[in-house]
């Protein structure tokens, strides 16, 4: 049984969303119309999860997670509008400690979200079940100093006169692919942000997140990061020490690897494992296509998108490394990864930008 408290100023809304969970076998056991009220609730009825709505009269939603993940920590599931506006809000609220967020289809008020009512249902069970006792914690964009030593020498081994000729399979660039989905965000972050500008790393990102959030997601994290991050786009190319987000309406695959620069094409081929973008996708077309070294991060998320791509890259030589799963948010991604057999380091998050940084500076 899943104990829910449903937070909206909408007193509409709240007897929608009861409406929908109860008939759905979850138990609502708290209502709360403000952000204030809402840790109170949380304090009183030490809930499962909670649904919460981002603008509120007083104290917003945001303001409300960031109360009730430093006084009793519950997976929280942002109910938000599907706008740029909306976008924003939710990465905010993710980053403030929130699960996922869910998407309000006609605005604050949304008499339509019962048409979801199945989905949101779904989202609301898998968010109840994410581990939040253990926050990754984002870092400015000076987060690599973290590791001084590794990325001096990752500088050194990727400056010019290290590079005698670009281009063949020695001297290129290493191909970093991270794959997240529920719960990743944060950590996506967090990882990103550590990570110097000088590796000479060539990063693609692909977080399950609908086209109208990816691009606001790579906005911040080119915002917190020494890489220079843009959502992908057709036709593009990716080159050392920049990082695409995946276009969250299409599969994001490498064209032709065989130089510095990545010539990159989105595809509208079908859902895989029911996402697009999917990570197995990207990862392929990384091992079948790209020269040089490969490495591939697979983080929290449901389901079980990367485990296969991390097989290819395992088998075209790359370094495979998965989260830990007793840390992340949703375990199981990095928990199938791990099932395949071909993982070479399983880490908590804090750790993985010093272990891609070492696998850089072994490949040289």
């Amino acid at each position: 049984m899943v104990d829910a408290v449903v937070v909206d100023d909408s007193q509409f809304m709240r007897i929608q969303i009861r409406g929908m969970l109860e008939e759905r076998g979850l138990t609502v056991v708290g209502e709360a119309g403000n952000g204030k009220r809402a840790v109170e609730t949380v304090l009183d009825c030490e809930p499962d999860v909670v649904t919460m709505d981002v603008k509120m009269p007083g104290m917003g939603g945001i303001e409300a997670v960031e109360r009730i993940m430093a006084e009793r920590p519950t997976p929280i599931l942002m109910l938000s509008r599907y706008t740029e506006a909306g976008a924003e809000t939710s990465l905010e609220a993710l980053s403030a400690g929130a699960v996922e967020f869910f998407h309000k289809p006609d605005g604050e008020v949304s008499p339509s979200l019962v048409q979801y009512a199945d989905d949101l249902v779904e989202t609301v069970r898998v968010v109840a079940d994410a581990d939040v006792t253990a926050r990754v914690g984002t870092t400015a964009r000076d987060g690599a100093a973290s590791f001084p030593e590794l990325a001096a020498e990752s500088a050194a081994e990727s400056s010019p006169t290290a590079v005698p000729e670009v281009g063949t399979p020695s001297t290129v660039s290493p191909t970093l692919v991270i794959a997240a989905s529920t719960g990743g965000p944060p950590t996506v972050e967090s990882i990103l942000s550590a990570l110097p500008g000088t590796a000479g790393l060539r990063v693609l990102v692909v977080q399950h997140m609908p086209e109208q959030f990816t691009g606001r997601f790579a906005e911040r994290l080119d915002e917190h990061c020494e890489l220079a991050v843009r959502e992908s786009a057709p036709n593009d190319r990716l080159g050392p020490d920049e990082a695409v987000v995946a276009n969250g309406e299409y599969h994001t695959e490498v064209a032709d690897g065989s130089g510095e620069m990545l010539a990159l094409s989105l595809t509208e081929e079908p859902p895989v494992h029911s996402v697009r973008p999917a990570a197995d996708v990207t990862l392929g077309s990384v091992a079948d296509a790209v020269s040089g070294p490969l490495l591939a991060v697979v983080l929290s998320g449901m389901g079980r998108d990367g485990a296969a791509g991390l097989e290819r890259i395992a088998e075209a030589g790359g370094t495979t490394i998965a989260q830990d799963p007793e840390e992340a948010r949703i375990s199981s991604m990095p928990e199938r990864a791990i099932e395949t057999g071909v993982v070479d380091h399983v880490l908590p998050a804090a750790d993985i930008p010093e272990c891609i940084l070492t696998s850089v500076r072994e490949m040289a």
